[in-house]
């Protein structure tokens, strides 16, 4: 790999990124389904199976970083800020441009004023956690167990929250998209779960190359590795998310679209980061604590703001203004935080 030239090795990690998502989406449906065979309800699945699910990419990345970092055969500096880049950049593409996009397409996205307070102030916690964790320019096997620890005691309240709160039709399954990877008895959920493991290696193995890949590209060019896992892993890592969500979109299941955009962001941190850094620690760029995470925590307070003012709607002009956010994000990390420090 070292022997090719730059524009080769970038094609090769381009089309290792595809296959990344492709499997990746697999897997993704095949959990839904079988999440779906259990008749959980939208919201509860897009908060935490759906969620979990399609961040296979960015949890793995971070295992496979911390693996390659514990060995020796992955700089700890440069793949601590390539998987902390993409994890920190997929959430901010998807609380900005994907929910924009969603919107868009969708023309309006409703969300209860229960899901403000239960789902979204959470996925703010999260990212000022992160923030103030990172402080010391690096998150320990504490922080780890810390944001680990806190995914666990999170889903329990959701869970007990469902059993409490939510009702019968809440169960029904809509989604034609769905329905067809429904498993029908015990024995095609072993099925989809054997597929969805096969799938889950095949990211996992991905997932190292495109990571070497990367980190032939920090060297060779000079560019931050935060900048690249930001821009480039961070839009592939959210593809699954963006997938999902339209699927919830075009049969009329907001609780997958939402709970999935926004569950995501809180899985993100608090498993991927979290088990990363409890694997082999990480060291945490300058650019992450002093652009990315504070960016992402103000376009979530805007989020919310904006959906509290608006009676839980987002309409077309919030879309646009969603997208703009992020692209104000982009232009901005790229002009003065484009290399770590």
């Amino acid at each position: 790999m070292e022997f090719y030239s730059t524009p080769v090795i970038a094609i090769i990690g381009i089309a290792a990124i595809v296959v990344l998502v492709i499997s990746a989406n697999i897997s993704v449906k095949k959990l839904v389904g079988i999440a779906a065979y259990y008749n959980l309800s939208s919201t509860f699945m897009g908060m935490t199976v759906f969620s979990l699910a399609t961040s296979i990419p960015e949890i793995t990345s971070h295992l496979t970083a911390s693996a390659h970092i514990l060995n020796g055969t992955l700089d700890y500096q440069i793949g601590s800020a390539i998987v902390l880049g993409s994890n920190i950049g997929s959430d901010v593409v998807q609380q900005t441009l994907i929910m924009g996009l969603v919107v868009l397409l969708s023309g309006t996205l409703y969300f209860r004023r229960y899901f403000l307070w239960k789902s979204m102030i959470p996925m703010i916690g999260t990212t000022v956690m992160c923030i103030v964790m990172g402080l010391d320019g690096s998150y320990s096997r504490l922080d780890g167990a810390i944001l680990f620890g806190t995914f666990i005691v999170y889903t329990y309240y959701l869970y007990i929250d469902e059993r409490k709160h939510y009702k019968k039709e809440d169960n029904e399954i809509v989604s034609e998209e769905i329905a067809e990877n429904v498993p029908q008895n015990g024995k095609e959920v072993l099925i989809d779960a054997a597929i969805a493991l096969l799938m889950l290696g095949v990211t996992v193995v991905d997932a190292g190359y495109v990571l070497k890949i990367t980190e032939l590209i920090v060297v060779r060019t000079g560019i931050g590795g935060s900048l690249i896992g930001v821009v480039t892993l961070g839009i592939a890592s959210a593809m699954p998310e963006f997938i999902t969500a339209m699927a919830g979109v075009r049969h009329k299941e907001n609780g997958v679209s939402l709970g999935t955009l926004v569950g995501s962001n809180i899985t993100n941190p608090l498993v991927a980061i979290g088990g990363g850094a409890l694997l082999s620690t990480y060291a945490v760029p300058n650019p992450l604590i002093e652009w990315d995470l504070p960016w992402e925590t103000v376009t979530g307070i805007i989020l919310w703001a904006i959906l509290w003012f608006s009676k839980g709607k987002l309409k077309k002009g919030h879309a646009f203004y969603l997208m703009g956010l992020y692209f104000i994000y982009i232009i901005l990390r790229a002009m003065f935080f484009s290399v770590d420090y």
